[in-house]
């Protein structure tokens, strides 16, 4: 996995948490829901990359 997915599959991740975040705060849900989306896809999004990669080797 290139470095270049790698960081953007970490911003997506920490975009996610912090949508989640604010949507907690402002007590809007849908932001809440969105910003769970954006963590499970980004996490999911790195375990195929280090999948990947542990079948190259």
């Amino acid at each position: 996995m290139s470095l270049r997915w790698e960081i953007s599959n970490k911003v997506q991740v920490l975009r996610g948490w912090a949508r989640q975040r604010f949507g907690r705060v402002t007590g809007n849900r849908r932001q809440q829901i969105a910003g769970k989306s954006d963590r499970v896809a980004g996490s999911l999004k790195q375990a195929g990359g280090k999948a990947r990669d542990a079948f190259k080797r």
